[in-house]
């Protein structure tokens, strides 16, 4: 009795292990299939760069107007553009596929232009920083720790 009593034992120790497992590999699934992932603080920083692909680089690598609009925008503005702030469709689909209202646009100034200019900070719903240079034919993701 003694023996059958161990397997016994084992066997549910096994199969509950076995549980722990697939549960974690489903809740992991679930997760990702709805498009949630876990916040990063506000500190962290800027992207995931496995899931974009997007390079990152230091805000400090940027213009030093980048930095003053990162400023402006971490105190809610007030903005020198009426289009700061505005949804940003990623029409191009050069950032991570999101919902429509996922990101929001601001512009950052260049000296000497009487435009906008071509130069935008994009923020993302889950703390996410892009710059582009070039009116978004490319993009680089920006850690704003740097």
């Amino acid at each position: 009795m003694p023996v059958t009593s161990s397997r016994r034992r084992v066997t549910i120790a096994l199969i509950g292990l076995v549980a722990l497992v697939i549960g974690g590999w489903l809740a992991r699934d679930l997760t990702r299939g709805t498009g949630q992932q876990e916040r990063p603080p506000a500190s962290a920083p800027a992207t995931a760069p496995g899931r974009t692909g997007i390079p990152v680089r230091p805000l400090s690598s940027l213009p030093p107007q980048a930095a003053q609009t990162w400023a402006l925008i971490q105190r809610g503005g007030p903005f020198p553009s009426s289009h700061d702030g505005v949804v940003f469709e990623n029409r191009e689909h050069r950032l991570p596929g999101e919902p429509s209202g996922y990101y929001h646009e601001y512009t950052v100034p260049t000296p000497g232009s009487d435009d906008r200019g071509s130069r935008r900070l994009i923020t993302g719903a889950h703390h996410e920083l892009y710059y582009t240079g070039d009116h978004y034919q490319t993009f680089v993701a920006v850690d704003p720790a740097h």
